[in-house]
């Protein structure tokens, strides 16, 4: 293939709800869209992370800048252009691995369409769908938690899992079991809120049964994380601290983490998202797909990977709904708790003409006519 050009489309979509987490609280999804033209084909690709760098090092605006002017010059150099080449060809611009995570998912979408193939054939996905997973921030009292479960419940989600912080985490824990009983899957997220001070707190989630506690430290630091699994017997999943199959070999072998969640942008793609998933298999430990609130353009691919054999646990892989009044694709639709896996060309979704239109707040070509 042959880049003929690339551009960038900048939305701002309304949550149906404020979604609150231990380092802030959204209630826009403001992100961009990353548009791939090649001579074969096009592609698309959804930006994961947010304006401001609180999730992570990353943030819109300085990805734009990154893909503008170091990723996309020595792309386009490429004598031929193919996802395989990508890798080498980014290799030296370092980090940045959601912004190169967005690149590489819409050169990757062209050349599947091209080949007529799915993003879930080429990943080596084995179910037609998967159980989907909800994420539940942070509430101003348990009584609208508990409020909130009951819908998801409702609505068919296989599991849940709760945003937790120092002063929210035993009590609203508590009550959901109380409530919902024992046999819900129900697992919680720290987003990196805990010190290892506070192992001994930590511990009194054990009497609830969790699938597993996320991220609870700082991120990076498993030897610190290793300490707190020795402390407590809740599974400890690593999120932020993953940036790649060999972090995750590291995490494993350190006993840093029993379950891995697998973010194909925090990992830098699709390509390296596949390598996690088998080191993680390949040490028998479970694993699973997280979200970062995606649009359908990048729920979409998502789902690909979550259907793949070692993704045994349900992910974040929610129903558009959840998040949105109208997704910039066809929406996802939760069906007896499971989504079904795109099985179209590429990531086998596009957006909706007048919806993204109405979403838009700016384009910008980065490369090309």
């Amino acid at each position: 293939m042959k880049l003929d050009h690339v551009e960038l489309l900048h939305v701002a979509i309304p949550l149906v709800t404020p979604f609150r987490t231990s380092f802030g609280t959204m209630t826009t999804k403001d992100t961009f869209l990353l548009h791939v033209v090649t001579d074969e084909a096009e592609g698309w690709s959804e930006f994961a992370a947010d304006p401001e760098p609180l999730y992570c090092s990353e943030y819109v605006s300085g990805a734009e800048t990154v893909i503008r002017d170091f990723l996309l010059p020595r792309v386009a150099a490429l004598p031929e252009l193919t996802t395989a080449a990508l890798g080498p060809a980014m290799a030296k611009i370092k980090g940045h691995e959601l912004a190169k995570a967005a690149l590489e998912t819409a050169v990757l979408d062209a050349e599947l369409r091209a080949h007529d193939m799915s993003l879930a054939t080429y990943l080596g996905s084995v179910h037609d769908r998967v159980p989907a997973g909800v994420s539940v921030g942070i509430k101003d009292s348990v009584p609208e938690l508990l409020d909130d479960v009951e819908r998801y419940l409702a609505e068919g989600y296989v599991r849940i899992k709760l945003k937790i912080e120092p002063g929210w985490d035993v009590a609203p824990v508590r009550a959901v079991r109380e409530r919902f009983g024992d046999e819900l899957p129900l697992q919680v997220d720290a987003n990196t809120a805990y010190t290892l001070a506070d192992a001994e707190h930590l511990r009194r989630l054990d009497e609830f049964g969790l699938l597993l506690v996320e991220e609870p430290l700082e991120e990076n630091n498993l030897h610190a994380h290793a300490l707190l699994q020795r402390r407590i017997s809740t599974p400890v999943c690593l999120d932020e601290s993953l940036h790649n199959a060999r972090d995750t070999a590291a995490a494993i072998a350190m006993d840093a983490c029993r379950v891995v969640n697998i973010k194909p942008a925090r990992v830098g793609g699709y390509l390296e998202a596949r390598r996690v998933h088998d080191v993680a298999a390949a040490h028998g430990v479970a694993a699973w797909c997280g979200g970062m609130l995606e649009t359908g353009i990048g729920r979409a691919p998502n789902l690909a990977l979550a259907a793949l054999p070692g993704c045994t646990l349900p992910g974040d892989t929610s129903a558009s709904s959840r998040y949105f009044a109208e997704d910039v694709t066809e929406p996802f639709v939760l069906a007896d708790g499971h989504l079904v896996v795109p099985r179209g060309p590429g990531i086998g979704v596009t957006p909706l003409p007048d919806v993204l239109r109405r979403v838009t707040t700016s384009r910008r070509g980065l490369f090309g006519s």
